[in-house]
């Protein structure tokens, strides 16, 4: 089960270039149910997605590089790259009403920069270990506005978005 939520960025943190990151290709060979094949660095895999905003199932199988390639000439609209950061979340905040154990908790949060078409586009994605802590996340101050639950920002919607 994959549960993240997702934000538009304010403004970009500083001193990014110290944090890991991954280039990123993805292609969509259907968009519902969501089929897609993803380049990770030098890894390849092929992933199904269910339905849902917040949560929703998501399976990853491993593909090799013929594979990947192949596939990519079957797939439909647009093929979107981006460098993925990948930001811990020192001390993250959450809602007074959910309790747990702070000290235990590490999220981390995967910074996409998107390249062209979408090259002005950047989303902050965080994930989480359930519903409830999700729910009751406070957004780091650099974070805008909430996109988790407008599907205008899945990335199989902006694969089909006409350029």
């Amino acid at each position: 089960m994959e549960i993240e939520r997702k934000f538009t960025v304010r403004a970009l943190p500083e001193q990014l270039s110290q944090y890991p990151f991954h280039q990123i290709e993805q292609a969509y060979l259907n968009t519902d149910p969501v089929v897609r094949i993803r380049k990770q660095d030098d890894e390849y895999y092929l992933t199904y997605k269910g339905k849902g905003l917040m949560a929703r199932e998501e399976y990853n199988l491993p593909l090799n590089k013929n594979a990947y390639y192949h596939l990519r000439e079957k797939a439909d609209g647009n093929i979107i790259a981006k460098k993925r950061y990948l930001i811990p979340i020192e001390h993250p905040t959450f809602s007074s009403d959910y309790s747990f154990q702070i000290d235990q908790i590490s999220l981390t949060i995967e910074l996409d920069i998107f390249d062209a078409p979408f090259e002005n586009l950047v989303i902050a994605e965080v994930e989480f270990p359930d519903e409830e802590m999700a729910a009751a996340f406070c957004p780091v101050d650099w974070f805008d506005k909430d996109v988790t639950n407008d599907p205008a920002y899945h990335n199989s919607n902006l694969s089909r978005k006409k350029i």
